[in-house]
C-alpha cells in the first residue's frame, strides 16, 4: 500500500503498510512484519473552530470620553479611531476648517478639522485613546 522511510535517533526504518482492515494494519518494519490496531480518537473532533475571546484591558485615559450629546459646537469623531495628534488646548480659538487633531483609522491618518469657529472649552480625549465613531473629542464654545 504505502511505504515510508523515518530516522529515529540517527537509525533508519523502513515502515511499508501491507494491509489494513477493520483498525487493524499489517506493517512491515525493517522486514518484520507487525500486526497494528489502530484507534480512533477518544475525543471527538469538531468541524466547527470554537470562538474563544481574549479579555482586553483597554481602560480609558484620564479624561473621559463622552459618547452622547455634547454642546452645539462640538466635534466628534468620524469614524473609529486612535488619536495620535491633538493640535489644540482649552483656551484655543479656533476657525472652520481647521485641523484640531490627527487620528488613525484603518491604518490612515485622518484629520480632524472644525466645522464652526469658536473657542475650544474642552478636550475629551488625549493622544493615544481609542474612539469610536460620534463619540465627543471636542467641546467648542
Amino acid at each position: 500500500m504505502k511505504k515510508f522511510f523515518f530516522k529515529i535517533k540517527g537509525r533508519q526504518y523502513d515502515v511499508e503498510i501491507k494491509q489494513f482492515e477493520e483498525g487493524v494494519a499489517q506493517v512491515d518494519v525493517n522486514g518484520t512484519v507487525y500486526d497494528v490496531e489502530i484507534e480512533g480518537p477518544k475525543k471527538p473532533t469538531s468541524k466547527t473552530p470554537t470562538l474563544v475571546r481574549q479579555r482586553v484591558d483597554n481602560k480609558p485615559s484620564d479624561a473621559k470620553i463622552k459618547t452622547t450629546g455634547g454642546v452645539a459646537g462640538s466635534i466628534k469623531a468620524p469614524l473609529p479611531g486612535s488619536i495620535i495628534k491633538i493640535n489644540v488646548a482649552v483656551g484655543d480659538t479656533v476657525s472652520a476648517g481647521d485641523t484640531v487633531m490627527v487620528m488613525e483609522a484603518m491604518k490612515m491618518e485622518n484629520n480632524i478639522q472644525a466645522e464652526t469657529a469658536g473657542t475650544v472649552k474642552a478636550l475629551k480625549v488625549n493622544v493615544g485613546d481609542t474612539v469610536m465613531q460620534d463619540d465627543v473629542l471636542i467641546e467648542l464654545g
